[in-house]
């Protein structure tokens, strides 16, 4: 299964009731955090996932609302004796991030990799393919796609037919020739059935609606978009201020369609989001408010 959780969902500073965005999730043995402003090591703690199973942290930008968590889940992973090394992904501008971590902890005890990606990069952690488009922000900002292929049916008959030894099997399965000698004597083809749909999370805040944004969250299981304002009146202060209304990703979720749209990324001064949910849904249905903490199991369509 494919576990994601909205840790937080507030933007700009954090408010009582309300940690900032930031969204986990795992695949295979793999976990992946996207952005860890202030205090965000509290709802990992509650969530109880574990500190120590973090892969990767990626960053849509570092603006402080996004970051400033960043040391406080470090020093978590020191405590507990961290040794695996860890990725830490965003766009150019990663030295930021680095003399933060050298200015307060200085020797670390478990490697880091600092990894600059460029627009519309593709980069796996284990099974998970991540994409990323760059967003209509004030700075340099991402929006990232985490997919999970499904490998396609394997017709047993026609690899018993064809007397390929079971050791080859899972090799083919996952789109390798068999090589022999220099020479390709199995391929996939010769056992693969239809390919099969897999799974699709899309992760997308501090920005305007893009048609690059509609290209990458297309087609995706759950949407997580920008939410900072939930009044239409709002329009222009999101114009102005490179942010989006609750209408506005609301279409972007339908032209992409998105099978399930989670708001996020709110105002401070959005107090109770919930109050203009409805704007949201007359453009999309399935739109729900983020909350902290909500979680959800993603399984592959039976087929």
């Amino acid at each position: 299964m494919f576990d994601i959780c909205l840790l937080g969902t507030g933007g700009m500073m954090p408010i009582p009731g309300r940690n900032l965005s930031s969204l986990i999730l795992r695949y295979g043995g793999v976990s992946v955090l996207i952005d860890c402003g202030e205090g965000t090591q509290v709802p990992l703690q509650k969530l109880g996932w574990g500190f120590l199973n973090i892969d990767a942290i990626f960053f849509t930008h570092y603006h402080g609302d996004h970051i400033m968590g960043l040391p406080g889940i470090i020093y978590q992973m020191i405590n507990q004796d961290r040794e695996k090394e860890l990725k830490l992904i965003g766009p150019k501008g990663m030295s930021i991030v680095k003399n933060l971590l050298n200015v307060l902890f200085g020797d670390m005890p478990f490697p880091i990799e600092y990894i600059e990606i460029e627009d519309e990069d593709s980069i796996k952690i284990g099974n998970i393919t991540v994409k990323n488009i760059l967003v209509d922000h004030t700075v340099l900002c991402f929006a990232y796609s985490f997919e999970v292929k499904r490998l396609p049916v394997f017709d047993v008959k026609k690899a018993r037919a064809l007397n390929i030894p079971v050791e080859y099997w899972h090799i083919l399965q996952h789109g390798e020739n068999i090589v022999k000698d220099g020479n390709v004597i199995y391929t996939p083809e010769m056992v693969l059935g239809k390919s099969r749909k897999g799974l699709k999370v899309s992760y997308s805040t501090d920005t305007r609606p893009t048609e690059k944004l509609i290209r990458l969250v297309e087609d995706s299981d759950i949407f997580i978009g920008e939410g900072m304002y939930g009044d239409p009146l709002d329009t222009e202060k999101a114009i102005r201020k490179l942010h989006s209304t609750f209408i506005e990703t609301a279409l972007v979720a339908k032209k992409a369609n998105v099978k399930e749209l989670w708001l996020t990324h709110f105002s401070p001064s959005l107090k109770n989001p919930s109050e203009y949910i409805k704007y949201a849904k007359d453009v999309f249905e399935n739109t729900v408010v983020g909350q902290d903490l909500m979680t959800k199991e993603l399984h592959f369509e039976n087929s």
